[in-house]
């Protein structure tokens, strides 16, 4: 029975194992898939023995998706232009990695509000791991630029050096009706965390808002753009849409994002969902 996992420190807040196991169960497929906490001094032992754990692969989230690169026998040239990873397998018994979290994000979005992006600009709040990926993703598109806003000027700086002269660094408000798509990748509008100050009002009509946070399901930033008429996109699908590339290489079937298992995990997320 092929078995994989997510790793993480804490790891109890993840949603990952309920996917998972919804669509072994879905499939009829022989397998499991667990949480497992593993602290940071732990993370070489455990990565560089995942078979001898019982373990075809796992997740890896916060704080590990940085120091597990050098412990991989090899990445793709996503994990290398991102410098970040959340996906383990093992390729012919090498323990190897990739990043899904562009393409979740990526596939959510053209899901839910199929935004055209060809000449467009997509403004992208926040410098961290999240907006490295999911530049990395926007930057394989049609789009003219990305434009990185972000409290800290040197980490927005890194990212434009790091991506070429496409990405550029700036302030919000006052938007060119080139801008496609704004997408917040900061923390803030999560549950418990400080609520995200930005006016909408310069956004053109066709914009669309997308928030990566899904804890609540429906952020203030999100309920601010429906309210000015814009399409948006929350972050729970990006969720869901990221996993579909590790079940893949774990369990050797291509799953399907539906609306069941979206409902499935938002009333985990919100008891109140559906109601």
């Amino acid at each position: 029975m092929k078995k994989a996992c997510v790793i993480g420190y804490p790891i109890g807040h993840s949603r990952s194992p309920i996917i998972h196991n919804y669509w072994l169960k879905k499939y009829g497929l022989e397998g499991s898939y667990e949480k497992r906490e593993v602290k940071p001094e732990d993370l070489a032992g455990f990565l560089t023995s995942l078979p001898s754990h019982g373990y075809v692969g796992c997740n890896v989230t916060i704080p590990h998706k940085e120091a597990a690169i050098p412990l991989m026998g090899q990445v793709d040239d996503i994990v290398r232009r991102t410098g970040s990873l959340n996906t383990v397998y093992l390729d012919s018994g090498i323990i190897s990695a990739t990043s899904s979290d562009g393409e979740g994000f990526y596939q959510n979005l053209m899901s839910v509000a199929a935004p055209k992006l060809d000449g467009g600009i997509a403004v992208v709040l926040g410098a961290g791991g999240s907006a490295r990926a999911l530049i990395e993703r926007l930057l394989r598109t049609g789009l003219a630029r990305v434009k990185i806003v972000n409290r800290t000027e040197a980490r927005a700086r890194e990212l434009a050096d790091l991506f070429g002269p496409k990405v550029e660094i700036g302030r919000f408000g006052g938007e060119s009706k080139e801008t496609a798509l704004l997408v917040n990748t900061t923390s803030q509008g999560m549950k418990g965390q400080p609520a995200l100050d930005v006016d909408l009002s310069s956004l053109p009509s066709a914009c669309v808002v997308a928030d990566i946070v899904y804890v609540p399901l429906k952020t203030d930033l999100l309920k601010q753009a429906e309210a000015r008429g814009l399409k948006t996109v929350g972050g729970l699908g990006m969720l869901l849409h990221q996993a579909v590339v590790g079940f893949e290489k774990w369990f050797g079937v291509r799953p399907e994002v539906t609306q069941e298992l979206y409902d499935l995990v938002a009333k985990d997320v919100d008891l109140e969902y559906g109601r």
